[in-house]
């Protein structure tokens, strides 16, 4: 029954054209990639600042792994919690303004164990309705009872937070930069509207850490204190070029993960070397700066050519720049398009995003140069005119 079951989910999956694939690349210098049948320039990834592949952090992973073991071997509560990560922890912790900060194996599992910890039955949620996967499955672990407010809509949120109970902990989440949009949380109204309630506030900052603040510290960082957000998420995987994730926030928030989120508790500790390889990237982001101005220079120089192109862009100053073009079977055909003209884009659909709000996800990174760009671009164009979108631009 299991097994009939299963198939018909798998053959809807394809009827309705949202089959997902995976790609088996091989890394390249110039932001590009094999996939074994010819090379690409890499589009597609979260690799902001091109830390991904500098030789810096590879060699500070080896070291990590020659002197610390190829892996963690136990959990952080067991024997697992070695000496790069207590350091890690206390920079990020420093990065953020924070008292201290947890580190997680991924982002996903750091919003799940926050969300479990604090989320239970008598907690309200009020989610921002473009958040990530992860936030929403948090709160259902918890089985906290969530509302969704519009996207970035304070006075929907003020709503819903004037109507809910004022005799229960209440809780707004929201992510800092948007994974699918680009655009960028308003802090400092969530900050006064959670306030104004009695409410705490959790900000996802995954797309933001390394690369929005003039030190990388991200949307949150010491620009508000703990006591305005009480709850910050960070990702170790995207600016940073390395992987993993963690919490930041004040004693009595750490030690109630470190007591209580199942995800942390049960988890192998990230490889140590992975550790070494974010300390080295941390180092880099405080002392050269010219990677986030490399990057804001792509992001204004992509906007600038786009916009002359007319392509439907939404109002994005961050690197994740969507193409919005609507129709899923659109997307699926300009992707495969752009990759047979050597270049690896994101084509997202639902269930991702929203149905009919299909796009491109375009991702800039500091280490693309001006002339990939305008290849990118210049094929766009020329896709415009075969296959025109049907949607106005955004901005």
């Amino acid at each position: 029954m299991w097994r009939q079951q299963i198939e018909r989910r798998l053959a809807q999956q394809r009827q309705r054209g949202l089959w997902r694939q995976r790609l088996a690349l091989a890394p390249l210098p110039g932001q590009r990639v094999d996939d074994g049948r010819q090379k690409l320039c890499d589009f597609a990834g979260n690799d902001y600042l091109g830390l991904a592949r500098d030789p810096r952090l590879a060699e500070a992973q080896a070291e990590g792994a020659r002197r610390y073991g190829a892996g963690g071997g136990a959990s952080h509560l067991v024997s697992g919690h070695l000496e790069p990560h207590h350091v890690l922890e206390e920079r990020l912790a420093s990065l953020t303004g924070r008292p201290r900060a947890l580190l997680f194996s991924t982002g996903y599992m750091a919003n799940l164990g926050v969300l479990q910890v604090l989320g239970d039955r008598d907690t309200q949620v009020f989610h921002d309705r473009l958040n990530h996967a992860s936030l929403l499955d948090g709160a259902r672990l918890g089985d906290a009872r969530s509302r969704r407010f519009h996207h970035r809509d304070v006075d929907d949120l003020t709503r819903l937070l004037a109507r809910s109970r004022n005799d229960a902990p209440r809780l707004v989440v929201s992510d800092g930069v948007f994974s699918m949009d680009g655009d960028i949380a308003d802090i400092a109204a969530l900050v006064q509207t959670s306030q104004r309630f009695n409410a705490c506030l959790m900000i996802d900052d995954a797309h933001g850490i390394g690369i929005i603040g003039d030190d990388g510290s991200g949307c949150v960082g010491p620009r508000f204190g703990t006591s305005q957000v009480p709850i910050l998420m960070g990702t170790l995987g995207k600016a940073m070029g390395s992987a993993g994730a963690f919490v930041a926030g004040d004693d009595a928030l750490v030690e109630a993960l470190i007591q209580f989120a199942r995800p942390y508790i049960y988890t192998t500790a990230q490889p140590p070397g992975v550790a070494c390889a974010t300390l080295r990237a941390l180092d880099i982001l405080e002392k050269e700066p010219e990677h986030r101005q490399r990057l804001q220079d792509n992001i204004r120089y992509w906007r600038s050519s786009a916009d002359q192109l007319g392509l439907p862009l939404t109002p994005s100053l961050t690197p994740i720049q969507p193409v919005l073009l609507g129709n899923s079977q659109r997307v699926m055909q300009w992707g495969h398009a752009l990759r047979d003209s050597g270049f690896l884009v994101g084509a997202i659909r639902e269930p991702t995003v929203p149905s009919g709000q299909a796009r491109l996800r375009i991702t800039l990174s500091a280490a693309h140069t001006h002339v990939q760009i305008d290849a990118l671009l210049d094929a766009l164009a020329r896709l415009a005119i075969t296959a025109p979108f049907d949607t106005e631009p955004a901005s």
